[in-house]
């Protein structure tokens, strides 16, 4: 695994993002290794299964969108075409698309997906959410975590968002969409730290980034569904209403 700008991009909660994927593959026995590219660094397309982008305030925001698009990116663009899983958070989640606009400034996007954020006059959309994702054929789970953001993300032609809205305000509080996925990229404003509140997402993450089609070992996540469940809670859901 492969985490950009770890000590500039890591405002919300990051590393325990990184350290509920660490704990378990180490708890199944699957070797975990991390590394950290920052700014300057080139990126290897190759080193890495998973690719992770944290969010950060926009001072350093700005130094990582420049470095994106002057030094890594034709490195991450190669590592999404071969599969490799690229999952950004809030902030990294708006340098994956063509541009963010903040005022008079325009912040040049790394161009994985098809998507762009423009900084509204309006409030910040703020609170605890939920969305309705479909990562498995034929099963729908619920993401739950919080969002900060005064960004308002829109999806091009081209994109998919990650997840329907049943709580929160999404990607721009108007289209019912959050985040996005174009095959193994996914971004999104969920956070607070997402992993360890969503224990069945992290375990998608990594099934997918090993790329094995086989089955995870299952483990005893009692603390974890607890988590997941007042996650949801925080947000107003009921999981098996919200899916019927």
């Amino acid at each position: 695994m492969c985490a950009l700008y770890p000590e500039l991009m890591n405002i919300y909660a990051d590393r325990g993002n990184l350290l509920m994927l660490e704990r378990r593959c180490r708890w199944r026995g699957i070797a975990f290794a991390l590394t950290a590219s920052d700014l300057g660094d080139e990126l290897d397309p190759d080193a890495a299964q998973l690719y992770y982008i944290g969010g950060g305030q926009d001072r350093d925001q700005r130094l990582c969108a420049l470095d994106l698009a002057q030094v890594k990116r034709d490195a991450l663009h190669a590592a999404a075409q071969r599969g490799a899983v690229i999952l950004a958070v809030c902030g990294g989640y708006q340098l994956l698309g063509h541009s963010y606009e903040l005022g008079d400034e325009t912040l040049a996007g790394v161009g994985l997906v098809d998507l762009h954020t423009v900084r509204a006059a309006g409030p910040r959309l703020i609170g605890n959410a939920a969305i309705e994702v479909h990562l498995t054929p034929g099963r729908a789970h619920v993401l739950a975590g919080f969002e900060n953001h005064g960004g308002r993300t829109h999806l091009g032609a081209s994109a998919h968002a990650l997840g329907r809205v049943l709580r929160g305000q999404g990607n721009n509080g108007d289209d019912g969409g959050e985040g996005v996925r174009d095959g193994n990229v996914i971004g999104t404003y969920l956070h607070g730290p997402l992993l360890p509140k969503n224990a069945w997402f992290a375990d998608w993450l990594i099934a997918t980034a090993l790329g094995s089609g086989e089955t995870l070992a299952p483990l005893d996540d009692e603390l974890e569904e607890a988590a997941h469940v007042d996650a949801m809670r925080a947000a107003g859901v009921n999981e098996h209403r919200a899916l019927g």
